[in-house]
């Protein structure tokens, strides 16, 4: 694992997009299964283009296609964000826990801690397994605070779309 994750997000360098780009990223974002031929038409360009830009697009990192799921309709009905104080680079703290399987989103803060972790569990039997034996024995992790989540009152994925 080592630097991978720090070393891709520091490649990364934003990219200029158009407001084609910005249609397709629309068009996508609400329906990832839509055919070139489909958006195509939509944008008014030919399904090669259109082919081309995606695929740049997906290249470039600037968007995923991906299935999105409800965590509790596939097993997973506890989740929590997990706040982490840590002393020390709180980089090789948030490497080690992109590596963690039930960590699905980690993010490196300013304020009163230095990461957040979103956890998804089986139940709360897992997520103290997760907590103690996998988040808070990593070297510089000097505390944690557990939020859990009641309800999920939205989810969202449509970032970076200014065609509304």
């Amino acid at each position: 694992m080592g630097d991978e994750p720090r070393a891709q997000m520091e490649q990364r360098t934003p990219r200029g997009l158009d407001n084609t780009d910005r249609t397709l990223i629309a068009l996508l974002q609400h329906d990832g299964r839509a055919s070139f031929t489909a958006l195509a038409k939509a944008v008014g360009l030919s399904e090669g283009a259109v082919r081309q830009r995606v695929q740049r697009l997906l290249r470039d990192e600037t968007m995923q296609i991906v299935a999105v799921t409800d965590p509790a309709n596939v097993g997973l009905g506890r989740q929590a964000m997990v706040g982490i104080r840590v002393q020390g680079d709180p980089r090789a703290v948030s490497d080690q826990l992109s590596g963690l399987p039930d960590v699905h989103y980690v993010v490196l803060t300013a304020g009163g801690y230095d990461l957040l972790a979103e956890v998804a569990c089986r139940d709360d039997e897992h997520l103290l397994s997760v907590l103690n034996d996998d988040i808070r024995p990593i070297p510089g992790v000097v505390s944690t605070e557990t939020l859990v989540y009641l309800k999920l009152a939205k989810q969202t994925y449509a970032w970076g779309n200014l065609t509304r």
